[in-house]
């Protein structure tokens, strides 16, 4: 039966990274941040889209007369309108949502980091 002295002895081997054993479960904050960006990238992307649409579809009503097809198309581009607003919305949340969960995991590697101090200052003693 192995018998754990120390913290630091919990830790085991680092991953296949190599590194500090002690920051094995240290969450880094660049994946969330990465995609925050591109989610607002996401949203400035969509944001001429509506202008575009508008600028298609101009002159269109004059070229076509009476078609009963113009109704159907104005439908069908309010419902895309919507759509693109409505994922512009989604994007906007989420980007602030993933810099949230980066936020909150730095605050939590810290408060764990404070948590354990008292200990190793005490493993230190022992030496």
């Amino acid at each position: 039966m192995a018998v754990v002295r120390r913290l630091s002895e919990l830790a085991g081997t680092p991953g296949p990274g190599g590194g500090d054993p002690g920051k094995v479960l240290e969450h880094s904050d660049g994946p969330w941040l990465r995609a925050a960006v591109g989610a607002d990238a996401l949203v400035t992307h969509l944001g001429p889209v509506r202008a575009e649409l508008a600028t298609a579809h101009a002159g269109l009503a004059q070229g076509a007369g009476q078609l009963s097809a113009l109704a159907e198309l104005a439908a069908v581009r309010e419902s895309w309108e919507r759509r693109f607003q409505a994922a512009r919305g989604e994007c906007s949340s989420l980007a602030g949502g993933l810099r949230a969960v980066a936020r909150a995991q730095g605050a939590t590697n810290e408060a764990v980091r404070s948590s354990f101090a008292p200990v190793a200052l005490r493993e230190g003693d022992e030496r």
